[in-house]
């Protein structure tokens, strides 16, 4: 009976034990989640696994609905460790490593808008972050304490910021290639040929009715809508994928300037879109992506000033063309053309009907003497490659890196919270 009574003691002293570890093992598992500062560890021989399952093989669809450039941020905190342990070795080996492998990515998307925004986001955030908590104070001005906390502590990385920042110029400037590649086919159709304002296509330039009509229906012909569909499209991936404001700014300052150079060059070289109606349709058309621009909000971009040459060949073709006054008034509105072009579009200038007259030599004469002084290009044409010079400035983020989560279809099981 003793021996019974021995034996049920022990067990519930083993049993007390037992709870009393699970007990304990709870806390611990809370405490270090409750820790946690926003640093990811990682063996060495899984560094090409978190490049592969993070950045070659990443689809941007996987993380959406999740923080913006969140592979930015992970990046930034398996570095942060690299730092915290100081091993100099781990720092550049995963910042070779991520850097090798977006290149990769972007050669192998050389052709996908949303892939190429994408990176070009994940890249400037990474910059920026390297930036924030670089412990510089010039960028530590809006942290909190709580940012300040997660600084970089052993290694200077404004080597690296600078591989980044011209990584990012590379990303942009493909980024703009595609853009352009996807708009350039529908710009001389929606701008110049298509009907937009509805009853003008019976104020064609006579001998030209068939050739217009034609196009407009054939296979190549694009409607302004389809333009904005297309930069709707830009908008809200860049948007989505949190590409910082001034960046989409100047994307959208760059495809407005391809828009005005293309569609100006190819009225400067047809003679009938050179008439009336085509600069009521080209002032209503660049009216609606002015109205486009204030929409977004992208009004303070740049973008609509570019379209200015545009607009006063629109005036030009409107404005009247006979008398000396009429010569004073051109001289006057279109600033934005060059003497060159002002002149071509006036020889080009293709009478409504046969009672309007052509405009005559010694008109265009008085217009050259006006204009004599003027110190202008020598190019008829304009360079629609043209590409502005791109500025990513400084955009820290609210962000704490302990506020973080890593979702499941991520596949990092083997990063470890520190």
């Amino acid at each position: 009976m003793k021996k019974v009574q021995d034996l049920e003691a022990a067990q519930a002293l083993a049993q007390s034990e037992r709870k009393r570890h699970e007990l304990t093992r709870q806390v611990t598992v809370q405490r270090k989640e409750k820790d946690f500062q926003g640093m990811l560890e990682y063996c060495k021989e899984d560094e090409p696994l978190l490049i592969r399952n993070l950045v070659t093989d990443l689809k941007p669809q996987t993380l959406s609905g999740t923080v913006p450039c969140l592979p930015a941020y992970i990046l930034y905190m398996c570095i942060r460790h690299a730092d915290y342990v100081n091993d100099d070795l781990k720092v550049h080996s995963l910042l070779t490593s991520t850097i090798n492998g977006i290149k990769k990515v972007l050669k192998k998307h050389n052709d996908d808008f949303e892939m190429t925004s994408f990176w070009l986001s994940n890249t400037c955030r990474l910059l920026h972050c390297l930036k924030q908590y670089s412990g510089d104070e010039g960028f530590m001005t809006q942290n909190t304490p709580k940012q300040n906390e997660h600084c970089l502590k052993n290694f200077d990385l404004t080597e690296y910021r600078q591989v980044l920042s011209d990584l990012s110029i590379q990303i942009y400037q493909q980024l703009i290639k595609i853009a352009e590649g996807m708009l350039q086919p529908m710009i001389v159709s929606a701008m110049l040929e298509n009907e937009s304002i509805q009853g003008l296509s019976g104020v064609k330039p006579t001998g030209y009715r068939k050739r217009s009509s034609s196009m407009v229906d054939g296979d190549n012909s694009y409607s302004l809508d389809a333009i904005i569909r297309q930069m709707n499209s830009f908008h809200s991936v860049m948007c989505d994928q949190g590409l910082d404001p001034e960046i989409i700014q100047q994307v959208f300052k760059q495809l407005f300037y391809m828009i005005n150079a293309v569609a100006l060059n190819n009225l400067l070289l047809r003679k009938d879109v050179c008439s009336w109606s085509t600069g009521m349709q080209l002032r209503y058309n660049i009216s609606q992506l002015e109205e486009w621009l204030r929409g977004k909000n992208l009004h303070q971009s740049g973008a609509a000033e570019t379209m200015e040459p545009l607009i006063h060949a629109a005036q030009l073709l409107q404005l009247k063309k006979k008398t000396p006054e009429d010569a004073e008034a051109i001289c006057t509105l279109c600033t934005s053309l060059s003497t060159q072009q002002i002149v071509k579009i006036l020889n080009l200038y293709t009478p409504l009907n046969e009672f309007e007259e052509r405009v005559t030599v010694a008109f265009i004469r008085t217009i050259q003497a006006q204009l004599q002084d003027r110190n202008d290009p020598q190019q008829l044409l304009l360079d629609f490659k043209h590409m502005f010079p791109v500025l990513f400035p400084f955009n820290p983020s609210s962000l704490t890196m302990d506020s973080i989560h890593i979702p499941a279809a991520l596949n990092l099981e083997f990063l470890n919270e520190v």
